[in-house]
């Protein structure tokens, strides 16, 4: 087994996914947009209702939420921003066992850096971060698919210490 100074063994912050569940098409969804383009400076997508909700009055294939994408040096430091947003605390049930963490944002604006808009009004948002190591790339290309080694894998407590070493997040 390699030891803690291997290169491959260095983790790092992979992707940054911010959501918004607006339920709704319309009007909604260019607010969610906008505020998603506000907070990461990136460009935002509309997502689609994968199943009919009668109920809801939601269809197949109608947008019902936008999302962000966020990847290198740009997601370290809108991660700083959330955090800091949170009061730099994170759940340890965030965590999962694949180096992934989730969290959400009552409000929007109480992120640093955003300023209300009156049409946008006042959303919420999950986010959701994407760590990996070196070598996590096999579990997603489209030929000679593999798993990841069961050393590899990052685990809840990597997950927790780097965030905490990183990006000066507690966890409780």
């Amino acid at each position: 087994m390699a030891g803690k100074d291997s290169p491959m063994r260095r983790i790092y912050l992979q992707k940054l996914v911010l959501n918004m569940g607006v339920g709704r098409s319309g009007e909604a969804i260019d607010a969610a947009k906008k505020a998603l383009d506000q907070i990461s400076g990136k460009r935002s997508c509309a997502r689609n209702a994968k199943k009919t909700q009668r109920d809801w009055g939601v269809r197949k294939g109608e947008p019902i939420g936008a999302a962000v994408t966020v990847r290198g040096k740009d997601a370290g430091d809108l991660l700083r921003r959330l955090l800091d947003a949170r009061g730099n605390t994170v759940r340890a049930g965030s965590f999962d066992g694949f180096g992934n963490c989730s969290f959400g944002i009552r409000e929007h604006i109480d992120i640093p850096g955003v300023k209300y808009d009156p049409q946008i009004g006042i959303l919420g948002l999950g986010v959701s971060v994407a760590l990996g190591r070196p070598g996590y790339g096999i579990r997603h290309r489209s030929k000679h698919k593999a798993r990841i080694g069961r050393s590899h894998v990052i685990t809840a407590r990597e997950a927790m210490d780097y965030m905490a070493a990183e990006f000066g997040a507690r966890v409780e």
